[in-house]
């Protein structure tokens, strides 16, 4: 809106002023994204190696702080390899296909009040969309590389990314009824309140707690994260569905997957732990303008997260993780929109008022 109103008083017309708003806010975010992503990797990797009592990247720039961007400068200028039996087309549309994907899930996130590219009314169902969209990537890589290795492993993507979807919609479904919308924004000012302990009216203090956890470790599977990072079994599937890319392509492909993951951290930030909104409602904590200082702070915590996973707990095998998806986690969700249904319907218009 911003934007729209500059350019509209430079005298260029409505529709114009419009598209250039959006082009130069897209672009302004996009860049900035991609800044966070490069230190959140160099933290990732300072993480693992703080863990395993390693010092880490520390020699590119000082204490290793232009790490990430030596390495894409060395991804951006090797020579793409294409394998002689691939289907090329496919082979170089399936990276790209991947990293659109990813960066498309964050038109909807709301960094704070009113700070969002496309605030929808339907946040959530395209956000889950885009999700669930990413394994087409995964599968076209598999299939295109003509290796038996890379396609057993989009194999595994695909079963793995369908079986734990199903548990985050229902998760998702549970914090849907207790907003009573599916606009990001509005599941975020739900969770605020006029007192001064903000957070305790957050989700993950609700009856919604154990949601959390589960949500949590499905966007493990869903991203591929270690310990589910079967698609990558180094003992079965050498790299995994990209083991036959090299260069810009696989820079995508890495790109695509730490957007998905820093967008799973925003999900658990925005359903559970209140987005933008400060833990208590205190001046100057509660300022508007620290609303983006909140939301990136949860999702660093969560980031923080995924990287102690990573270091600390050991691969699962194939049957677990399967076991764990529909016999563990579905009935648990399942079991538990039921009960959010009955405690909004019935209990909580007899508590302190609520509607």
């Amino acid at each position: 809106m911003l934007f729209t109103n500059l350019f509209a008083h430079l005298g260029l017309g409505h529709s114009f002023a419009w598209f250039a708003s959006q082009f130069l806010s897209i672009l302004i975010f996009d860049v900035v994204l991609l800044v966070m992503i490069a230190y959140l990797l160099l933290a990732d990797r300072k993480i693992w190696a703080a863990v395993q009592m390693r010092r880490g990247p520390n020699v590119v720039g000082p204490f290793g702080l232009l790490q990430t961007f030596a390495d894409l400068f060395k991804f951006l200028f090797k020579e793409v390899i294409i394998p002689a039996g691939a289907n090329k087309v496919i082979f170089m549309i399936a990276p790209l296909v991947t990293v659109t994907l990813a960066f498309a899930g964050w038109a909807v996130v709301p960094l704070a009040d009113h700070w969002v590219v496309a605030d929808i009314n339907v946040g959530i169902l395209y956000l889950f969309a885009m999700s669930s969209l990413g394994v087409y990537g995964i599968i076209m890589a598999g299939w295109a590389s003509n290796s038996k290795y890379p396609f057993l492993s989009a194999l595994r993507a695909a079963a793995q990314m369908v079986s734990y979807e199903v548990s985050i919609g229902f998760v998702i479904i549970t914090v849907l009824l207790f907003a009573g919308s599916l606009n990001l924004s509005d599941i975020v000012r739900a969770q605020g309140t006029a007192g001064p302990l903000t957070f305790l009216h957050w989700n993950v203090f609700s009856i919604l707690f154990p949601m959390l956890p589960i949500f949590f470790v499905s966007a493990l599977a869903e991203t591929n994260r270690p310990p589910f990072d079967l698609v990558e079994a180094e003992s079965e599937l050498v790299a995994g569905f990209f083991v036959e890319y090299s260069s810009t392509p696989f820079l995508l492909f890495f790109l695509g997957e730490y957007l998905s993951i820093v967008l799973m951290c925003a999900m658990c930030t925005i359903l559970f732990l209140g987005g933008w909104l400060s833990p208590v409602n205190i001046w100057p904590l509660n300022l508007p303008a620290l609303g983006i200082f909140w939301f990136l702070a949860k999702v660093c915590f969560f980031f923080f997260m995924f990287a102690m996973v990573k270091a600390m707990v050991p691969r699962y095998r194939y049957d677990q993780l399967m076991r764990l998806g529909w016999k563990v986690f579905l009935p648990t969700s399942l079991l538990w929109v039921v009960v959010t249904a009955a405690w909004v319907l019935f209990v909580r218009p007899h508590l302190w008022g609520l509607p």
